[in-house]
């Protein structure tokens, strides 16, 4: 009896500290993991230290694991709970990007032998196109950075406390440590980590979950509710075919190795990492089936005790970390390899660039943190066009899927990319502002996804159009060039 205080006074502390208990053992493993001052072959190409290409579980391991980042897995458990069964479809499939990605990178290797998409777009459309398309994908990085430490910050402690400026800090610092000496061959290996640790994780999260799922059944939704899912699955179909083009996180690994092994590696990783998607969204059918209140993947591990705590707690630090380390590795190839015209340059001049971009990221990609600070309305603002970049980039599909059309340019490559960015920001006016800018008669469906589906089908078809107009624009005048000579 007199050690009952001791023991009362303690488990408070014990619970507080578990969470960094977790993070330092996740800092440990992923250290251990990662290569030392690596050369370029290593740093941007993912090379072993014998020179040999990453293999076809590596890279499949690599892209999975990108692809199911802190924010995805909190999307998956939301959609589930929002629309039931379709909004776990829907956003499953999402997934389907490495497919599509896939195929058309193979193509471009195989067709054209081209490097990387910004090699690709300075050839076909030319160095202004490239870089319209560099910068759009700059900005992704840029949000992936703090939407991702975000959510990893939030469980150890609300937004704006002490735990959570000192948890977004620690693992900012930490990752950038290790991308920044060992590059993309440091992100492939912990990425493997970090994918067998999140596959461990969720099946412990399976077998206590689908028990009780299994007696209590699947929630039922209301016909409108399912309606509005069945709307989102049909927005995910159109987004899908310009979504991964987008992601650099994504499509850098499309160069790693051979193009078949390519192609195999991202069928794979779409299989795994839709997978994981699918089974995690049980979290918000959960949430759903037993009425609990609040966002799934806060209320669904209170509701299952400590332990359960904890494991979300792993999940989101393997899965946030991964995307971050990958980000900065992509934003270094970016500044150093792909943004850059000059003549080739030393291979220590490149590391320099590299390294010295993915610091300037870690600082400015994570000042959005600070909007807490700057009122209710700034958040909303920079969220606004993360949650509808999808919209932004429908022109990209045209672009990539239809490159080898005769006569496509620099032409057909505007009159496709601007339709769609305009779209983009006018519905990221429309969700910030609560301003009408586009008519509702574009709607499709039904639900709050029924105006998005309306603008990305008729927007794809304009983008399209207008894609296909500038070929034929250009194929005449250069029939009419020769004649005038």
């Amino acid at each position: 009896m007199q050690n009952a205080p001791l023991l009362i006074d303690a488990s408070p502390f014990l619970i507080d500290a578990s969470p960094w208990v977790i993070l330092a053992v996740y800092c440990v493993a992923t250290w251990l993991s990662t290569p030392r001052a690596v050369a370029a072959p290593r740093f941007f190409d993912g090379k072993s230290a014998s020179g040999k290409e990453p293999g076809i579980l590596l890279v499949a391991f690599s892209a999975a694991i990108t692809w199911v980042f802190a924010k995805s897995i909190t999307n998956a458990a939301d959609l589930g709970y929002a629309f039931g069964l379709a909004g776990s479809i829907g956003y499953t499939i999402y997934y389907l990007s490495f497919v599509v990605a896939g195929v058309t990178i193979y193509f471009m290797r195989t067709r054209g032998g081209w490097t990387s998409l910004p090699q690709m777009l300075t050839a076909k459309y030319g160095a202004t196109c490239a870089k319209l398309f560099m910068a759009a994908i700059a900005f992704r990085l840029f949000n992936e950075v703090w939407s991702n430490t975000k959510v990893m910050a939030l469980f150890f402690g609300p937004e704006g406390s002490a735990s959570y400026w000192i948890a977004a800090l620690l693992v900012t610092i930490f990752t950038l440590a290790y991308a920044w000496t060992g590059g993309m061959r440091a992100s492939l290996l912990t990425d493997r980590l970090q994918m067998i640790a999140a596959f461990i994780l969720l099946g412990v999260l399976m077998a206590v979950l689908l028990p009780p799922m299994a007696s209590k059944g699947l929630p039922g939704v209301p016909i409108s509710t399912h309606q509005a899912g069945l709307t989102f699955c049909l927005l995910a179909l159109v987004q899908v075919l310009s979504y991964p083009f987008h992601d650099p996180v994504l499509t850098d690994r499309g160069f790693l190795n051979s193009p078949r092994k390519m192609l195999a590696s991202f069928v794979l990783a779409g299989v795994l990492s839709g997978g994981f998607i699918f089974l995690f969204s049980f979290v918000g059918l959960y949430a759903r089936a037993f009425e609990l209140v609040g966002a799934p993947s806060l209320s669904v591990p209170a509701s299952l005790g400590f332990g359960m705590m904890l494991l979300f707690n792993g999940m989101m630090l393997t899965s946030g970390g991964s995307t971050i380390d990958s980000t900065f590795t992509s934003v270094a190839k970016l500044s150093a390899r792909d943004w850059s015209s000059e003549a080739p340059r030393p291979i220590e001049r490149d590391l320099t660039i590299g390294r010295r971009a993915i610091i300037i990221v870690a600082i400015v990609g994570n000042l959005p943190l600070l909007s807490i600070y700057l009122g209710d309305r700034i958040g909303p603002a920079i969220i606004a066009p993360t949650t509808i970049s999808g919209t932004m980039v429908m022109g990209l599909a045209p672009i990539f899927l239809l490159s080898f059309a005769r006569g496509a340019g620099p032409l057909s490559f505007h009159l496709a990319f601007w339709p769609g960015l305009l779209l983009g920001i006018a519905r990221a006016v429309e969700t910030f502002a609560q301003v009408s800018l586009l008519p509702r008669w574009l709607a499709l469906g039904t639900g709050r996804f029924d105006l998005d589906l309306g603008v990305n089908v008729w927007g794809l078809l304009l983008c399209t159009a207008g894609f296909l107009l500038g070929a034929a624009i250009t194929q005449i005048s250069a029939r009419k060039t020769p004649a005038r000579a």
